[in-house]
């Protein structure tokens, strides 16, 4: 025994049409969920006026970009501090740059001798012990050498 509607196959067939569309739906929603779980906050929301894109403001959901996160495992960073930026920079001896150049530097966490030279101007020597996930700041002072 069956149960009918009164539209016979053309019933079945609508049911079926039915069924295949909320399966396609389903799968849809459950593909998407992945996506939508990773997602924390959203800041910012709709808004009424000229837009540019579907959300209302002509930005990205976060508005005004990411902010760049720098990280560098097992690396502390070395901040150098001075006024002469075409003083010369060696680390354990080895030349790494100019002190415009070498504004921040990223080093393995250890033992380093920091030498910044300039030419007229005193020599600047230390010996630093850089840690990892620290930021050490350096403030050479390169004094002019006296006339002799």
């Amino acid at each position: 025994m069956t149960l009918t509607n009164g539209r016979g196959d053309a019933g079945r067939h609508f049911g079926f049409t039915m069924l295949r569309k909320l399966l396609l739906v389903s799968a849809a929603l459950i593909v998407a969920l992945p996506a939508s779980a990773g997602v924390r906050y959203v800041r910012g929301g709709f808004g009424f006026g000229p837009a540019f894109g579907p959300w209302g403001y002509g930005y990205d959901p976060y508005f005004y970009g990411g902010y760049p996160i720098v990280t560098h495992p097992n690396a502390g960073q070395v901040k150098l501090d001075t006024k002469i930026k075409d003083a010369e920079v060696y680390v354990n001896g080895s030349y790494a740059g100019t002190a415009g150049e070498l504004k921040s530097m990223w080093l393995k966490q250890g033992s380093y001798k920091l030498e910044v030279r300039a030419p007229g101007r005193e020599q600047f020597a230390q010996q630093i012990y850089v840690v990892n996930g620290k930021t050490m700041k350096v403030r050479p002072e390169l004094r002019m050498e006296p006339k002799s």
